[in-house]
This record gives structure tokens, C-alpha cells and sequence, in this order.
């Protein structure tokens, strides 16, 4: 892998304050859903109250989402590529709004479980969307960066349900925190339908071939064969878990239950970790965007160092961890998020534009399985053991070792086929002269 920044390449977009501008309002977008996404998270004890359920259904609500949200991930992408972000966005804003607002209202575990999947659709429906919206309006060489920033947007939306839906709910009681943060969806969506273009004006992308499943199954292989897709969805799958599961559900009742903090300081800590992220996801995306090597040894430093961590607060022979333990975990776990955001650079050089939607779709998927799997997982060791934390995140190593394998078998045939495609793609700008 080139050790330089990435090239320009011929008919790359310009960028600008117009493409700041358009961008802008699909990561808005994305922010919203992040927001909903995570409003579980400062929520969970109060859903288990409320419902009345124990740690396994109360896993149940993220597994449904993330199940939701991993499996819509390459229909989103085939659909990215076929209908464009704009009118995908506005699905998923329907979508999302229309879960958060069920969610208010529900009296029942059902209507509850219901309204979670309806949101995990419509939120599935919006990275890639923004993804794919920065690779239309702004260079490749910006690709790295502009993927961090959107990351890192996401991850302002996480504070928002840290700070804002946390107080609201313990201010205002659970429906009205659900029901108005519900607002938030409708205006991005009048921002959306009002300013929000698909591509810059003479960047319209190829006219799209004639659909049909044979197409379909075509662009997911092409899309597969490639080991940049498969090593950044392992990369997605192997990084992003650990923080998504503490943020998600399971962070709060283990500074609260297992830790014995107060809920303002596990939500200082949850905060920490949001802080965390956004700090380094700028630090990262500027690294990757000028030193490409760099992308593996960021994410395997950042699995390494989650692992190590994670073992110390786990076997520390206190019932309780030190703070300062703790405080370093967070820190730690900030850095999951930018890390699994990697995966995407890996998958985008080795897929063609018009495949980059269904591309990002696979990669995508990668981190939220693991999740998914990680979130039941702790449930069920939860409820079997008592209550017993140490036993149940142990179930986070087992996934990093699956994990890695995978890294270290398809890094050097990834490599291999990057340089391939890069040479093969210098030689097409050569102009040589009849």
C-alpha cells in the first residue's frame, strides 16, 4: 500500500463551500439518527422499569435495532446506487422520526420492541447514504477525512443523548423527552427536501443499467470478490464493537450496578468516551488521509489497546475498578469508533464508483454483527450468572480474536490488489501522444 496520500483521480468533484454545504445537511441527518440510535443508552434502566424486563430483554431492544440495521445495510446500498442519497435520506427520516415517536408512546414491551426496529430501518438507511454523498461532492483524496468528520458528527449526536435526552427524561418523564426529541426528525427533513442535492452539477454519475436481480447478485459479488471489502468489513466488524455495546446499553448499568457510581458520573464517563472519539477521530482521519500504510497498524494498535484495557478492568482484584482505570478505559474505547471508520477506506479504492454504495453496505455490517452478537451475548451471561460483569464482557475478546483472524488472513492479498488497481489507474491517466 502507497505510504502517500491518496491521488487525485480525472473527473474527481471539486469540493468547495457548496459541497461543505450539501454534505452538511446529510450528516445532519446522520446526527439525527445517531441521537435516536443512542437514546436507549441513558434510558436502558428506566426501559427495564417501565417495561418491566430483565437484561436479556432489555438487550432484545438494541439486538432487534442492530439486527434491523445489519441486515438493511447492502438493500441500502444497492439502493444508494440505484435511487441516490437524496430520496433514501428521505425514507430514512421517515422512517427513524416515526420510531423515536412510537417509542414515546408505547405502554407495552411490544410496541416498544416494535418501534425499535422501525427506527434501526430508517437509521440504516443513513451512513451510507452519507458516504456516498461525500465521494459525489468532494475529491478522493478527501475521502479519509470526510469519512472521519462524519464519524465524528455521529458521535456529537451520542453527546446529545448523553447530556440532553438523559436530563430530559429524568426532567420531563420518558414520553414527552421521546416524543420531543421526535421534532428533531422533521427538521432535518424540511432541510432535506428543500436544499440537499445528489451530485454537483456536470458529476452526474453513469446512467444506472437495467436493474433486476441478476444485476443485484452481480453487484454484491463484484462487490465481495474484492478482499478490500471483505478486510474492511473485518476491520469494521473487529474495531467498532466494544464502544457501540457500552455506549448503546450495557455502559450505564455497568458503571452503575457493577462499579457502584452514581448516574451522573457513569454519565460523565459515557460522555468521556464520546469526547474521546471526537478527538480522535480528527487525529485519525488526518493520518489516513496522507499516509495510507498507516490504516492497519491504527486499527490493530486500537484492538490491541481495547483488549488490554479491558482485561485490566475486568481482572482488577477489587470489587470495585479505580477511577482512573475506568477513565482510561473510556478514552480507550473513544477510539473504536474512528477505527472501525478505516474499514471504509479499505473497501472505497477497491470498488469501482458505481459499486462504492454496495461496497460501504458490506463494510457496514461488519461492526454492527458484532455488536448485535456482543449485546446478547451479555444478556444472556448476565442473567445466567447473577449479574456478574466480569463473566459477561468477556464476551468481547472472543469476537476481537474472530475478529483479528480474519485481518491477518486478507491484509496482504487486499495489499496486493490495491497496488494493482492504483497502477492500473496511473496508467489510464497517461495521455501519450499519436
Amino acid at each position: 500500500m502507497s505510504s502517500g496520500s491518496a491521488v487525485s483521480l480525472p473527473g474527481d468533484p471539486p469540493g468547495g463551500r457548496r459541497a461543505i454545504a450539501v454534505w452538511g445537511i446529510g450528516v445532519s441527518v446522520y446526527f439525527v439518527a445517531v441521537i435516536f440510535r443512542t437514546s436507549l443508552g441513558v434510558a436502558g434502566l428506566d426501559a427495564a422499569d417501565r417495561f418491566h424486563v430483565g437484561a436479556s430483554a432489555l438487550s432484545t431492544f438494541s439486538i432487534l435495532q442492530l439486527l434491523v440495521y445489519a441486515g438493511m445495510q447492502i438493500p441500502v446500498g444497492l439502493l444508494v446506487d440505484r435511487l441516490g442519497t437524496k430520496k433514501v435520506l428521505t425514507i430514512g427520516v421517515l422512517l427513524f422520526t416515526a420510531g423515536q415517536l412510537g417509542f414515546a408512546f408505547s405502554s407495552s414491551y411490544g410496541m416498544a420492541l416494535a418501534s425499535r426496529g422501525l427506527l434501526g430501518c430508517g437509521d440504516a438507511m443513513t451512513f451510507i447514504s452519507v458516504l456516498r454523498l461525500g465521494t459525489r461532492w468532494f475529491p478522493a483524496r478527501r475521502g479519509p477525512l470526510v469519512a472521519q468528520l462524519a464519524g465524528l458528527v455521529g458521535m456529537a449526536g451520542n453527546l446529545v443523548s448523553t447530556l440532553v435526552i438523559a436530563r430530559l427524561l429524568h426532567g420531563v418523564g420518558w414520553t414527552a423527552a421521546f416524543a420531543g426529541s421526535a421534532l428533531a426528525g422533521v427538521v432535518v427533513l424540511v432541510l432535506l427536501l428543500l436544499f440537499l442535492k445528489d451530485h454537483p452539477e456536470g458529476h452526474q454519475p453513469e446512467p444506472f443499467p437495467h436493474q433486476g436481480a441478476v444485476y443485484v447478485r452481480r453487484q454484491i459479488a463484484a462487490s465481495w470478490r474484492e478482499p478490500g471489502t471483505r478486510l474492511g468489513m473485518w476491520v469494521h466488524f473487529t474495531t467498532q464493537f466494544p464502544a457501540m455495546v457500552f455506549l448503546l446499553l450495557w455502559g450505564l448499568p455497568f458503571l452503575v450496578e457493577a462499579q457502584g457510581l452514581s448516574r451522573a458520573t457513569a454519565g460523565e464517563l459515557l460522555t468521556l468516551v464520546v469526547l474521546s472519539n471526537m478527538v480522535v477521530g480528527l487525529v485519525y482521519g488526518q493520518i489516513v488521509a496522507r499516509h495510507h500504510a498507516a490504516r492497519l497498524p491504527l486499527a490493530l494498535g486500537t484492538v490491541t489497546a481495547t483488549a488490554v484495557v479491558w482485561a485490566a478492568a475486568l481482572a482488577y482484584p477489587a470489587e470495585h475498578d479505580p477511577m482512573w482505570l475506568l477513565i482510561v478505559l473510556c478514552v480507550v474505547l473513544g477510539a473504536c469508533g474512528p477505527a472501525s471508520m478505516i474499514g471504509f477506506d479499505f473497501a472505497r479504492p477497491a470498488n469501482p464508483p458505481e459499486r462504492q454504495g454496495t461496497a460501504s453496505g458490506i463494510t457496514n455490517m461488519g461492526g454492527f454483527v458484532a455488536s448485535m452478537t456482543t449485546l446478547l451475548a451479555i444478556g444472556v451471561l448476565l442473567d445466567a450468572t447473577g449479574d456478574n460483569y466480569r463473566v459477561a464482557f468477556a464476551a468481547v475478546f472472543v469476537l476481537q480474536a474472530a475478529g483479528l483472524s480474519q485481518i491477518f488472513r486478507l491484509r496482504k492479498q487486499a495489499a496486493r490488489r490495491e497496488r494493482e488497481r492504483l497502477v492500473a489507474s496511473r496508467v489510464e491517466t497517461v495521455h501519450v501522444p499519436a
